[in-house]
């Protein structure tokens, strides 16, 4: 196994740094813990500290494009997520892309912008 040199990487985020990257409340990630069982983020049992996992941030961000992106209830998008567990995943990952892809071309714009004046 080769050793991860990525300083950045981390195993467990806080509950306030999931909803930072998210720009949502720490009490929405709680609601939605309660409205959709599979997202369980580990809890160390002593102080009931939520510790996030990237593959509950990617389970978060798949709600999070569902409810706040696409508009669904959270009865449809637990039962969307239920009945179409891949289907949400390639679509959460094309939502990645396009997001990065608009990144870029502001990125792009702004370079444009100072070369022409």
């Amino acid at each position: 196994m080769a050793l991860n040199t990525n300083k950045n990487l981390k195993l467990y985020y806080s509950i306030k740094e999931v909803a930072a990257m998210l720009g949502v409340n720490e009490s929405l990630l709680r609601y939605w813990e309660k409205e959709f069982p599979h997202l369980k983020p580990k809890t160390v049992s002593s102080t009931n500290v939520r510790q996030y996992q990237e593959k509950d941030i990617e389970q978060i961000k798949q709600i999070y494009n569902l409810v706040k992106v696409r508009g669904f209830k959270l009865a449809a998008a637990r039962k969307y997520l239920n009945e179409n567990r891949s289907g949400a995943d390639r679509s959460n990952e094309v939502l990645e892309t396009l997001l990065s892809l608009r990144e870029q071309l502001k990125d792009l714009k702004r370079q444009m912008d100072t070369t022409i004046v």
